[in-house]
């Protein structure tokens, strides 16, 4: 059963404030938790609903359906949530293509494009101080355990830009065709918020602009998904560097 202190902290966990002060995360689902648990991530606790998980009987508490309602974000919760602590990000490899992100603000788009870095070999990704929490309970559950296989590191990206010595591809409306250009191996390609944008500040530091020219005939489409933009030109780096 769950007590009153344990269901404080779990639901506190929605907020990154007291994700950040306890260094905890919550994951919710079957599919999500295996993963996590099949990486090295550190398990603090399982509340589950069944008796699915092979664990140690200190790590994880039987809870009935109503009370796995209470401490859930999701309106039909799935059988089990775990709260797992926070790992370490690691140092960012500049050998290969990195992905940044400007002020990205959805969880989904943001967990999309961690599953996206996943599906197609990037290692790294970083994020500027302003885009949404990769431990936010929606980031996770999008990401599908890739957040497990990607680096995710936050820190000041107009300071990074202006330090690295690496090509700076930016996503815009008015850039060069990306299927007219040859791309490099490695780089850093950065996309900004769903609204706006590639801030200005960021822009200043970009040394090749990209854009995916639309097909339609009548052209008024405004834009793209940033995730959908993200998997294109993704896709079009890697085919480029896989062919002989």
């Amino acid at each position: 059963m769950l007590s009153k202190s344990q269901i404080k902290l779990i639901t506190s966990l929605k907020q990154k404030k007291y994700r950040e002060k306890n260094q905890l995360f919550v994951a919710e689902g079957k599919k999500t938790i295996v993963e996590l648990l099949r990486s090295n991530w550190q398990l603090y606790q399982l509340y589950t609903t069944s008796l699915e998980f092979n664990l140690s009987k200190n790590l994880f508490t039987q809870i009935s359906d109503n009370e796995l309602k209470k401490i859930s974000s999701f309106k039909t919760p799935n059988t089990a949530l775990a709260i797992f602590k926070r790992p370490t990000a690691g140092v960012i490899n500049f050998d290969n293509l990195i992905v940044a992100l400007d002020n990205v603000s959805d969880p989904g788009n943001l967990g999309t494009i961690i599953r996206l870095c996943d599906w197609f070999g990037i290692k790294e990704l970083v994020c500027n101080l302003d885009t949404v929490d990769c431990y936010n309970p929606k980031v996770i559950q999008a990401t599908m355990g890739s957040i497990t296989r990607v680096n995710v590191t936050y820190q000041n990206l107009n300071n990074l830009l202006e330090t690295t010595k690496m090509s700076k591809f930016g996503a815009f409306m008015d850039g060069d065709n990306v299927y007219d250009l040859i791309l490099p191996n490695s780089g850093i390609l950065v996309l900004g918020n769903e609204a706006n944008g590639i801030s200005k500040d960021i822009e200043s530091r970009i040394t090749q602009r990209l854009t995916i020219p639309r097909f339609g005939d009548l052209q008024e489409t405004e834009s793209l998904n940033v995730a959908n933009a993200t998997a294109i030109l993704l896709s079009e780096f890697k085919r480029q560097s896989t062919e002989t």
